[in-house]
């Protein structure tokens, strides 16, 4: 067993195991946890005794709740190039999870957001629990739902993702299933036996799945659907927001409510965001797409003002720029998308270094 300083890397029986370990962050990811699951997903990418890849975290309250916001505030000082590194090795970690060819397991115990559904949501097999909960609530801090949101949102049945993607909506592990976010739950007093099965016999994995799983009970995203997609299907947020209007019950009125609490600008660009992911070819090119928006949010008034209100003062009263929807250009949500200079771009880790 090696270790990393916040994350542990080692082989048990016919499993390679990371396990998340900053449970005071909410085992929020740094550089140097992407850095050392990158290194072990290429170390056991040839390694035959690892069969399965199992991923999970220290303590009882989060899965991993994104990336370390305080560390990109604090980094974007100077030429902003420790959140650029972060963003780019994150989406590069990202992409070696979507894309490795032995299963992967992801134990979604408790608050799975952000940078968490980045390390999550490439798994072939995602876990749900009782204490799970699951959000992208990026544009109430003035970033976007990054790490593949563009992906996965947009890949949502009906209008689930975009709903999710401008509300920052919370849901429980009922409708992660039903939404296939997740894909087996599994009651929190069996997650150890499970995975000590899993170590022991690998090849075995669907079948401990199955053993193992229970009903969580019903979910309320299903009965929500009909409203969900008439009212979050409309090419602009302010479609969104007259639709909403027009239907003038409690549900709708209560998205109203949150929406007023998020960037308008940023609101913005998730919706171009999940429009743009609907038609990548690929989960490459959404992250290309991605990195792009990401290095630009941090330097923009709206991230700066978003930690302020949320994680500093704490008064969650952010004064956006602007701070309404008509004022938000076009020009201005382009310039998020516009190609980086020369050099400056993402790129996956080639095959050859994996």
């Amino acid at each position: 067993m090696s270790e990393a300083e916040e994350v542990t890397v080692r082989i048990e029986g016919g499993a390679g195991r990371f396990t998340l370990y900053r449970p005071g962050a909410l085992n929020a990811l740094t550089l140097a946890m992407c850095h050392a699951m990158s290194a072990a997903l290429h170390a056991w990418r040839a390694d035959p005794a690892v069969k399965v890849l199992l991923i999970d975290h220290a303590g009882e309250r989060g899965f991993c709740a994104g990336g370390d916001i305080r560390n990109l505030a604090a980094g974007h000082a100077g030429d902003g190039s420790p959140p650029k590194n972060f963003f780019f090795h994150e989406y590069r970690l990202d992409h070696q999870l979507f894309t490795y060819d032995k299963p992967v397991a992801s134990f979604m115990d408790g608050v799975v957001m952000g940078g968490g559904v980045g390390v999550a949501m490439p798994a072939r097999y995602r876990i749900a629990t009782e204490r799970t909960t699951f959000a992208m609530p990026e544009t109430g801090i003035g970033l976007f739902p990054d790490v593949g949101g563009g992906w996965y949102l947009s890949r949502l049945p009906g209008r689930a993702g975009y709903w999710m993607a401008l509300t920052g909506a919370r849901i429980k592990a009922a409708d992660c299933l039903a939404l296939g976010l997740a894909t087996h739950f599994v009651p929190v007093e069996r997650l150890e036996t499970l995975k000590v099965a899993l170590a022991a016999a690998p090849e075995r994995i669907e079948a401990l799945l199955a053993e193992h799983s229970a009903d969580p009970g019903p979910a309320p995203v299903v009965a929500n659907r009909e409203i969900i997609d008439r009212t979050f299907d409309a090419d602009t947020v302010e479609g969104v927001v007259a639709a909403l209007q027009a239907d003038g019950s409690d549900w709708a009125n209560a998205q109203l409510a949150i929406l007023k609490t998020k960037s308008p600008l940023m609101n913005k660009v998730a919706l171009r965001q999940l429009q743009s992911g609907a038609r990548a070819a690929t989960f490459e090119d959404d992250l290309y797409m991605e990195y792009r928006i990401a290095v630009r949010s941090v330097p923009s008034p709206d991230f700066t003002e978003g930690v302020r209100a949320t994680i500093l003062d704490r008064d969650n009263a952010p004064k956006w720029n602007p701070p309404a929807l008509e004022g938000v250009t076009d020009a201005m949500v382009d310039a998020f998308f516009a190609p980086l200079p020369a050099g400056e771009e993402w790129t996956p880790l080639e095959e050859k270094n994996r």
